[in-house]
Protein backbone atom coordinates (compact mmCIF):
# COMPACT_ATOMS: atom_id res chain seq x y z
CA UNK A 1 0.00 0.00 0.00
CA UNK A 2 1.37 3.41 -1.02
CA UNK A 3 1.10 5.58 2.11
CA UNK A 4 2.97 8.65 0.83
CA UNK A 5 1.67 12.22 1.07
CA UNK A 6 2.03 15.10 -1.36
CA UNK A 7 1.84 18.39 0.55
CA UNK A 8 0.46 20.75 -2.10
CA UNK A 9 -0.05 24.25 -0.68
CA UNK A 10 -2.12 25.46 -3.60
CA UNK A 11 -4.58 22.58 -3.25
CA UNK A 12 -4.70 22.94 0.53
CA UNK A 13 -5.56 26.64 0.26
CA UNK A 14 -8.30 25.90 -2.27
CA UNK A 15 -9.87 23.06 -0.32
CA UNK A 16 -9.41 24.30 3.26
CA UNK A 17 -13.08 24.60 4.18
CA UNK A 18 -15.05 23.54 7.25
CA UNK A 19 -16.23 19.96 7.54
CA UNK A 20 -16.78 16.96 9.81
CA UNK A 21 -14.11 14.64 11.15
CA UNK A 22 -16.35 11.65 10.41
CA UNK A 23 -15.95 9.74 13.63
CA UNK A 24 -19.51 8.79 12.69
CA UNK A 25 -21.89 9.13 9.80
CA UNK A 26 -24.31 10.77 10.10
CA UNK A 27 -22.43 13.10 12.43
CA UNK A 28 -23.56 13.78 16.00
CA UNK A 29 -25.29 16.96 14.80
CA UNK A 30 -28.02 14.81 13.26
CA UNK A 31 -29.01 13.19 16.58
CA UNK A 32 -32.42 14.35 17.79
CA UNK A 33 -34.48 14.28 20.98
CA UNK A 34 -37.34 12.29 19.46
CA UNK A 35 -35.20 9.22 20.05
CA UNK A 36 -36.21 7.76 23.43
CA UNK A 37 -35.19 5.16 25.97
CA UNK A 38 -37.75 2.83 24.40
CA UNK A 39 -35.95 3.18 21.07
CA UNK A 40 -32.61 2.43 22.74
CA UNK A 41 -33.95 -0.75 24.34
CA UNK A 42 -35.28 -1.92 20.96
CA UNK A 43 -31.87 -1.36 19.41
CA UNK A 44 -30.25 -3.36 22.21
CA UNK A 45 -32.58 -6.25 21.43
CA UNK A 46 -31.57 -6.06 17.76
CA UNK A 47 -27.93 -5.90 18.77
CA UNK A 48 -28.23 -9.02 20.92
CA UNK A 49 -29.98 -10.89 18.11
CA UNK A 50 -27.09 -10.02 15.81
CA UNK A 51 -24.47 -10.85 18.44
CA UNK A 52 -20.77 -10.07 18.24
CA UNK A 53 -18.25 -8.35 20.47
CA UNK A 54 -18.81 -5.12 22.38
CA UNK A 55 -16.94 -1.86 22.84
CA UNK A 56 -17.40 0.19 26.02
CA UNK A 57 -16.67 3.91 26.35
CA UNK A 58 -16.63 5.69 29.72
CA UNK A 59 -16.66 9.46 29.97
CA UNK A 60 -14.86 10.78 33.06
CA UNK A 61 -15.62 14.53 32.91
CA UNK A 62 -13.43 15.87 35.74
CA UNK A 63 -10.25 17.94 35.36
CA UNK A 64 -8.04 19.50 38.02
CA UNK A 65 -7.34 22.62 35.93
CA UNK A 66 -8.76 24.05 32.72
CA UNK A 67 -6.78 24.13 29.47
CA UNK A 68 -7.85 27.19 27.50
CA UNK A 69 -7.91 25.38 24.14
CA UNK A 70 -10.24 22.63 25.37
CA UNK A 71 -13.53 21.94 23.58
CA UNK A 72 -14.40 18.83 25.62
CA UNK A 73 -17.26 18.47 28.07
CA UNK A 74 -15.56 18.78 31.44
CA UNK A 75 -16.03 19.76 35.08
CA UNK A 76 -13.18 21.69 36.70
CA UNK A 77 -12.56 20.84 40.36
CA UNK A 78 -9.66 19.98 42.64
CA UNK A 79 -11.86 17.99 45.01
CA UNK A 80 -11.54 14.27 44.16
CA UNK A 81 -14.59 13.51 46.26
CA UNK A 82 -16.74 15.21 43.62
CA UNK A 83 -16.24 12.04 41.57
CA UNK A 84 -17.93 9.83 44.18
CA UNK A 85 -21.60 10.60 43.39
CA UNK A 86 -20.77 10.39 39.69
CA UNK A 87 -19.27 6.93 40.21
CA UNK A 88 -22.36 5.91 42.19
CA UNK A 89 -24.53 6.75 39.20
CA UNK A 90 -22.07 5.30 36.71
CA UNK A 91 -22.20 1.98 38.56
CA UNK A 92 -26.01 2.01 38.38
CA UNK A 93 -25.89 2.73 34.65
CA UNK A 94 -23.41 -0.13 34.16
CA UNK A 95 -25.74 -2.46 36.07
CA UNK A 96 -28.80 -1.40 34.08
CA UNK A 97 -27.13 -1.83 30.72
CA UNK A 98 -25.36 -5.00 31.82
CA UNK A 99 -28.77 -6.63 32.35
CA UNK A 100 -29.89 -5.65 28.86
CA UNK A 101 -26.89 -6.94 26.90
CA UNK A 102 -26.18 -10.64 26.41
CA UNK A 103 -23.53 -11.53 29.01
CA UNK A 104 -21.84 -13.93 26.58
CA UNK A 105 -20.77 -11.04 24.35
CA UNK A 106 -17.07 -10.35 24.86
CA UNK A 107 -15.76 -6.81 25.42
CA UNK A 108 -13.09 -6.44 22.72
CA UNK A 109 -12.64 -2.70 23.16
CA UNK A 110 -12.66 -0.52 26.29
CA UNK A 111 -11.83 3.17 26.45
CA UNK A 112 -11.78 5.75 29.23
CA UNK A 113 -11.85 9.36 28.04
CA UNK A 114 -12.72 12.75 29.40
CA UNK A 115 -12.01 15.08 30.97
CA UNK A 116 -9.14 13.43 32.75
CA UNK A 117 -9.72 9.73 33.51
CA UNK A 118 -6.77 9.71 35.91
CA UNK A 119 -8.55 12.36 37.96
CA UNK A 120 -9.97 9.25 39.66
CA UNK A 121 -7.75 7.98 42.47
CA UNK A 122 -6.53 4.39 42.78
CA UNK A 123 -9.49 3.26 44.86
CA UNK A 124 -11.98 4.88 42.49
CA UNK A 125 -10.31 3.28 39.46
CA UNK A 126 -10.47 -0.13 41.14
CA UNK A 127 -14.11 0.46 41.94
CA UNK A 128 -15.04 1.35 38.36
CA UNK A 129 -13.20 -1.58 36.79
CA UNK A 130 -14.80 -3.90 39.36
CA UNK A 131 -18.26 -2.67 38.35
CA UNK A 132 -17.49 -3.18 34.67
CA UNK A 133 -16.23 -6.71 35.24
CA UNK A 134 -19.27 -7.54 37.37
CA UNK A 135 -21.70 -6.78 34.56
CA UNK A 136 -19.81 -7.32 31.29
CA UNK A 137 -17.67 -10.09 29.85
CA UNK A 138 -14.29 -8.35 30.03
CA UNK A 139 -11.28 -10.22 28.65
CA UNK A 140 -8.60 -11.63 30.95
CA UNK A 141 -6.22 -12.68 28.13
CA UNK A 142 -4.98 -9.18 27.19
CA UNK A 143 -6.40 -9.76 23.72
CA UNK A 144 -8.66 -6.72 23.65
CA UNK A 145 -7.95 -3.08 22.85
CA UNK A 146 -8.22 -1.49 26.31
CA UNK A 147 -7.08 2.13 26.25
CA UNK A 148 -7.04 5.18 28.50
CA UNK A 149 -6.24 8.86 28.03
CA UNK A 150 -3.59 10.13 30.45
CA UNK A 151 -2.68 13.60 31.65
CA UNK A 152 0.94 13.06 32.78
CA UNK A 153 0.44 15.74 35.45
CA UNK A 154 -2.19 13.45 37.00
CA UNK A 155 -0.21 10.20 36.94
CA UNK A 156 2.96 8.57 38.27
CA UNK A 157 4.61 5.16 38.09
CA UNK A 158 2.19 3.65 40.64
CA UNK A 159 -0.79 4.91 38.62
CA UNK A 160 0.54 3.32 35.43
CA UNK A 161 1.32 -0.01 37.10
CA UNK A 162 -2.17 -0.13 38.58
CA UNK A 163 -3.79 0.65 35.22
CA UNK A 164 -1.82 -2.15 33.58
CA UNK A 165 -2.86 -4.54 36.34
CA UNK A 166 -6.48 -3.49 35.78
CA UNK A 167 -6.19 -4.65 32.17
CA UNK A 168 -5.39 -1.50 30.18
CA UNK A 169 -2.85 -2.17 27.43
CA UNK A 170 -2.86 1.06 25.39
CA UNK A 171 -2.16 4.54 26.62
CA UNK A 172 -2.31 8.03 25.09
CA UNK A 173 -0.49 10.91 26.75
CA UNK A 174 -1.68 14.49 26.33
CA UNK A 175 1.25 16.85 25.73
CA UNK A 176 0.10 19.48 23.17
CA UNK A 177 3.39 21.46 23.32
CA UNK A 178 6.49 21.61 25.52
CA UNK A 179 7.30 25.27 24.80
CA UNK A 180 6.96 27.14 28.15
CA UNK A 181 5.46 30.26 26.57
CA UNK A 182 2.84 28.24 24.70
CA UNK A 183 2.05 26.27 27.85
CA UNK A 184 1.52 29.47 29.81
CA UNK A 185 -0.69 30.92 27.06
CA UNK A 186 -3.05 27.90 27.20
CA UNK A 187 -2.77 27.29 30.99
CA UNK A 188 -1.23 23.83 30.69
CA UNK A 189 2.12 23.72 32.47
CA UNK A 190 3.68 20.29 31.94
CA UNK A 191 7.33 19.29 32.10
CA UNK A 192 9.21 16.90 29.85
CA UNK A 193 10.28 15.01 32.97
CA UNK A 194 6.67 14.34 34.05
CA UNK A 195 5.70 13.19 30.59
CA UNK A 196 8.63 10.90 29.90
CA UNK A 197 8.51 9.35 33.37
CA UNK A 198 4.94 8.24 32.64
CA UNK A 199 5.91 7.00 29.16
CA UNK A 200 8.83 5.00 30.58
CA UNK A 201 6.59 3.53 33.26
CA UNK A 202 4.06 2.46 30.62
CA UNK A 203 6.72 0.66 28.62
CA UNK A 204 8.14 -0.98 31.72
CA UNK A 205 4.65 -2.10 32.77
CA UNK A 206 4.05 -3.75 29.39
CA UNK A 207 1.59 -1.42 27.64
CA UNK A 208 1.39 -2.61 24.02
CA UNK A 209 1.00 0.83 22.47
CA UNK A 210 1.98 4.34 23.53
CA UNK A 211 0.63 7.45 21.81
CA UNK A 212 1.43 11.15 22.16
CA UNK A 213 -1.15 13.88 21.52
CA UNK A 214 0.03 17.24 20.17
CA UNK A 215 -1.85 20.31 18.91
CA UNK A 216 -0.65 22.71 16.24
CA UNK A 217 -2.12 26.20 15.85
CA UNK A 218 -1.91 27.17 19.54
CA UNK A 219 -0.96 30.73 20.56
CA UNK A 220 2.71 31.70 20.22
CA UNK A 221 3.63 28.56 18.29
CA UNK A 222 6.20 28.87 15.50
CA UNK A 223 7.67 26.31 13.15
CA UNK A 224 10.92 26.37 15.11
CA UNK A 225 9.29 26.03 18.52
CA UNK A 226 7.03 23.17 17.46
CA UNK A 227 9.94 21.42 15.73
CA UNK A 228 11.79 21.50 19.04
CA UNK A 229 8.81 19.87 20.82
CA UNK A 230 8.54 17.26 18.08
CA UNK A 231 12.25 16.42 18.16
CA UNK A 232 12.13 16.07 21.92
CA UNK A 233 9.30 13.54 21.68
CA UNK A 234 10.85 11.69 18.75
CA UNK A 235 13.85 11.03 20.98
CA UNK A 236 11.65 8.60 22.95
CA UNK A 237 9.94 7.15 19.83
CA UNK A 238 6.29 6.64 20.82
CA UNK A 239 4.33 4.06 18.80
CA UNK A 240 1.76 6.59 17.61
CA UNK A 241 1.23 10.33 17.23
CA UNK A 242 -2.05 12.23 17.16
CA UNK A 243 -1.35 15.76 15.95
CA UNK A 244 -4.51 17.84 15.97
CA UNK A 245 -5.33 21.10 14.30
CA UNK A 246 -6.50 23.56 16.96
CA UNK A 247 -9.95 24.92 16.11
CA UNK A 248 -10.29 28.34 17.73
CA UNK A 249 -14.06 28.75 18.20
CA UNK A 250 -14.48 31.12 21.17
CA UNK A 251 -18.09 31.84 20.26
CA UNK A 252 -18.90 28.17 20.94
CA UNK A 253 -16.39 27.39 23.72
CA UNK A 254 -16.22 30.13 26.34
CA UNK A 255 -12.94 28.96 27.87
CA UNK A 256 -11.17 29.71 24.57
CA UNK A 257 -11.92 33.40 25.11
CA UNK A 258 -9.07 33.43 27.62
CA UNK A 259 -6.63 32.97 24.74
CA UNK A 260 -5.15 36.22 23.43
CA UNK A 261 -6.25 36.49 19.80
CA UNK A 262 -3.13 38.49 18.95
CA UNK A 263 -0.97 35.50 19.91
CA UNK A 264 -2.62 33.13 17.42
CA UNK A 265 -0.36 31.95 14.59
CA UNK A 266 -1.37 32.95 11.07
CA UNK A 267 -2.86 30.38 8.69
CA UNK A 268 0.46 30.42 6.82
CA UNK A 269 2.39 29.55 9.98
CA UNK A 270 -0.07 26.76 10.83
CA UNK A 271 0.41 25.23 7.39
CA UNK A 272 4.17 25.54 7.67
CA UNK A 273 4.04 23.74 11.03
CA UNK A 274 1.92 20.97 9.52
CA UNK A 275 4.26 20.60 6.56
CA UNK A 276 7.24 20.35 8.91
CA UNK A 277 5.48 17.75 11.08
CA UNK A 278 4.57 15.54 8.13
CA UNK A 279 8.07 15.61 6.64
CA UNK A 280 9.73 15.01 10.01
CA UNK A 281 7.53 12.04 10.94
CA UNK A 282 7.73 10.41 7.52
CA UNK A 283 11.52 10.85 7.54
CA UNK A 284 11.57 9.10 10.93
CA UNK A 285 9.73 6.13 9.44
CA UNK A 286 6.21 6.75 10.73
CA UNK A 287 3.24 5.92 8.51
CA UNK A 288 0.46 8.41 7.82
CA UNK A 289 -2.70 6.61 8.92
CA UNK A 290 -5.04 9.48 8.07
CA UNK A 291 -6.47 12.71 9.45
CA UNK A 292 -4.13 13.56 12.36
CA UNK A 293 -2.71 10.08 13.04
CA UNK A 294 0.74 8.62 12.44
CA UNK A 295 2.05 5.24 13.58
CA UNK A 296 5.12 3.05 13.31
CA UNK A 297 4.87 0.54 10.45
CA UNK A 298 4.61 -2.40 12.87
CA UNK A 299 1.86 -0.75 14.96
CA UNK A 300 -1.55 -2.47 14.90
CA UNK A 301 -3.17 0.55 13.22
CA UNK A 302 -0.70 0.50 10.33
CA UNK A 303 -1.03 -3.26 9.95
CA UNK A 304 -4.84 -3.07 9.99
CA UNK A 305 -4.77 -0.36 7.34
CA UNK A 306 -2.54 -2.43 5.05
CA UNK A 307 -4.88 -5.40 5.53
CA UNK A 308 -7.98 -3.30 4.78
CA UNK A 309 -9.27 -3.90 8.32
CA UNK A 310 -9.04 -0.40 9.80
CA UNK A 311 -12.18 1.24 11.24
CA UNK A 312 -13.11 4.64 12.63
CA UNK A 313 -15.38 5.46 15.58
CA UNK A 314 -15.84 8.15 18.21
CA UNK A 315 -12.40 7.37 19.68
CA UNK A 316 -10.72 7.78 16.29
CA UNK A 317 -9.04 5.07 14.22
CA UNK A 318 -9.45 1.57 15.61
CA UNK A 319 -8.98 -2.11 14.81
CA UNK A 320 -12.24 -3.09 16.59
CA UNK A 321 -14.99 -0.80 15.28
CA UNK A 322 -17.03 -3.75 14.08
CA UNK A 323 -18.17 -3.92 17.73
CA UNK A 324 -21.37 -2.30 18.95
CA UNK A 325 -20.26 0.66 21.05
CA UNK A 326 -21.97 1.40 24.39
CA UNK A 327 -21.46 4.86 25.89
CA UNK A 328 -21.51 5.41 29.66
CA UNK A 329 -21.60 8.67 31.61
CA UNK A 330 -22.64 12.19 30.68
CA UNK A 331 -22.36 13.24 27.01
CA UNK A 332 -21.10 9.83 25.89
CA UNK A 333 -22.17 8.63 22.44
CA UNK A 334 -22.58 5.01 21.41
CA UNK A 335 -23.66 3.03 18.40
CA UNK A 336 -25.87 0.05 19.17
CA UNK A 337 -27.89 -1.95 16.66
CA UNK A 338 -28.83 0.50 13.91
CA UNK A 339 -28.71 3.66 16.01
CA UNK A 340 -26.50 6.29 17.56
CA UNK A 341 -27.33 7.18 21.17
CA UNK A 342 -26.11 10.12 23.25
CA UNK A 343 -26.46 10.46 27.00
CA UNK A 344 -27.62 13.63 28.74
CA UNK A 345 -24.97 16.30 29.21
CA UNK A 346 -25.85 17.63 32.68
CA UNK A 347 -24.78 15.98 35.95
CA UNK A 348 -28.05 16.72 37.75
CA UNK A 349 -30.17 15.42 34.87
CA UNK A 350 -27.98 12.31 34.66
CA UNK A 351 -28.36 11.69 38.41
CA UNK A 352 -32.13 12.25 38.27
CA UNK A 353 -32.71 9.76 35.45
CA UNK A 354 -30.38 7.15 36.93
CA UNK A 355 -32.11 7.57 40.29
CA UNK A 356 -35.43 6.76 38.62
CA UNK A 357 -33.98 3.61 37.08
CA UNK A 358 -34.04 5.07 33.58
CA UNK A 359 -31.38 5.00 30.91
CA UNK A 360 -30.03 8.59 30.61
CA UNK A 361 -30.83 9.00 26.91
CA UNK A 362 -30.66 12.56 25.56
CA UNK A 363 -30.63 12.14 21.78
CA UNK A 364 -30.35 9.48 19.15
CA UNK A 365 -30.77 8.56 15.52
CA UNK A 366 -31.95 5.35 13.86
CA UNK A 367 -29.99 4.82 10.66
CA UNK A 368 -31.80 4.24 7.42
CA UNK A 369 -30.33 2.23 4.55
CA UNK A 370 -28.96 5.34 2.86
CA UNK A 371 -27.18 6.35 6.09
CA UNK A 372 -25.56 2.91 6.34
CA UNK A 373 -24.46 2.93 2.72
CA UNK A 374 -22.99 6.43 2.84
CA UNK A 375 -21.37 5.67 6.20
CA UNK A 376 -19.68 2.60 4.68
CA UNK A 377 -18.42 4.64 1.71
CA UNK A 378 -17.02 7.38 3.95
CA UNK A 379 -15.44 4.86 6.34
CA UNK A 380 -13.71 3.01 3.53
CA UNK A 381 -12.32 6.22 2.04
CA UNK A 382 -11.18 7.80 5.31
CA UNK A 383 -9.57 4.58 6.58
CA UNK A 384 -8.08 3.08 3.42
CA UNK A 385 -7.98 5.83 0.76
CA UNK A 386 -9.70 3.65 -1.83
CA UNK A 387 -13.18 2.39 -2.62
CA UNK A 388 -14.23 -0.73 -4.51
CA UNK A 389 -17.59 -0.09 -6.21
CA UNK A 390 -18.33 -3.81 -6.66
CA UNK A 391 -17.94 -4.49 -2.93
CA UNK A 392 -20.48 -1.77 -2.12
CA UNK A 393 -22.84 -3.06 -4.81
CA UNK A 394 -22.71 -6.60 -3.42
CA UNK A 395 -23.28 -5.47 0.16
CA UNK A 396 -26.04 -2.93 -0.47
CA UNK A 397 -27.71 -4.15 -3.66
CA UNK A 398 -27.16 -0.98 -5.68
CA UNK A 399 -25.61 0.07 -8.97
CA UNK A 400 -22.96 2.46 -7.64
CA UNK A 401 -22.69 4.68 -10.70
CA UNK A 402 -26.47 5.17 -10.75
CA UNK A 403 -27.00 5.64 -7.01
CA UNK A 404 -24.11 8.08 -6.68
CA UNK A 405 -24.29 9.69 -10.13
CA UNK A 406 -24.41 13.22 -8.68
CA UNK A 407 -21.58 12.53 -6.21
CA UNK A 408 -19.32 11.03 -8.87
CA UNK A 409 -19.83 14.15 -10.97
CA UNK A 410 -18.90 16.17 -7.90
CA UNK A 411 -15.56 14.33 -7.72
CA UNK A 412 -14.55 15.30 -11.27
CA UNK A 413 -12.93 18.57 -10.24
CA UNK A 414 -11.03 16.75 -7.50
CA UNK A 415 -9.84 14.27 -10.13
CA UNK A 416 -8.67 17.14 -12.36
CA UNK A 417 -6.84 18.62 -9.36
CA UNK A 418 -5.00 15.36 -8.73
CA UNK A 419 -6.67 14.47 -5.42
CA UNK A 420 -8.03 11.15 -6.65
CA UNK A 421 -8.40 8.81 -9.59
CA UNK A 422 -11.81 7.63 -10.77
CA UNK A 423 -12.28 4.41 -12.73
CA UNK A 424 -15.21 2.09 -13.51
CA UNK A 425 -13.92 -0.08 -10.64
CA UNK A 426 -13.69 2.54 -7.92
CA UNK A 427 -11.96 5.53 -6.34
CA UNK A 428 -8.27 5.75 -5.49
CA UNK A 429 -7.17 8.66 -3.31
CA UNK A 430 -3.80 9.95 -4.51
CA UNK A 431 -0.98 11.30 -2.30
CA UNK A 432 -2.15 14.89 -2.88
CA UNK A 433 -5.64 13.97 -1.68
CA UNK A 434 -4.79 12.20 1.55
CA UNK A 435 -4.52 15.35 3.65
CA UNK A 436 -7.82 16.45 2.11
CA UNK A 437 -9.67 13.17 2.66
CA UNK A 438 -12.38 14.97 4.63
CA UNK A 439 -13.21 17.01 1.52
CA UNK A 440 -13.56 13.86 -0.55
CA UNK A 441 -15.81 12.26 2.07
CA UNK A 442 -17.93 15.40 2.28
CA UNK A 443 -19.09 14.83 -1.31
CA UNK A 444 -21.00 11.75 -0.07
CA UNK A 445 -22.54 13.51 2.97
CA UNK A 446 -26.16 14.38 2.20
CA UNK A 447 -26.65 16.26 5.50
CA UNK A 448 -23.69 18.59 5.16
CA UNK A 449 -24.76 21.71 3.28
CA UNK A 450 -26.88 23.28 6.04
CA UNK A 451 -24.49 22.29 8.84
CA UNK A 452 -21.07 23.15 7.40
CA UNK A 453 -20.56 26.30 9.45
CA UNK A 454 -20.60 24.24 12.67
CA UNK A 455 -17.46 22.27 11.80
CA UNK A 456 -13.74 23.10 12.01
CA UNK A 457 -11.53 23.68 8.99
CA UNK A 458 -10.17 20.50 7.43
CA UNK A 459 -6.57 21.78 7.64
Amino acid sequence: MDQSINFNLDLIHRYDKSGPRYTSYPTALELHQNFTEVDYRRQIDQSNARGGALSLYFHIPFCDTVCYYCACNKIITKNRQHAEPYLDNLEKEIAMLGKLFDRERVVDQLHWGGGTPTFLDAQQRNRLVGAIRSHFNVRDDDGGEYSIEIDPREADRETIVQLRNLGFNRISLGVQDFDPDVQKAVNRIQSEEQTFAVLAAAREAGFRSTSIDLIYGLPLQTVASFAKTLDTILSVAPDRFSIFNYAHLPARFKVQRQINEADMPSPEVKLAILQMVIKRLLDEGYVYIGMDHFAKPDDELAIAQRQNQLHRNFQGYSTHSDCDLIGFGITSIGRVGNAYIQNVKDLDCYADLIGKGRLPVFKGLILNQDDKLRGAVISQLICHFHLDFAAMERQYGIAFSDYFHHELQGLRQMEEDGLLRLSPAGIEVLPAGRLLIRNICMVFDRYLAEKRQQFSKVI
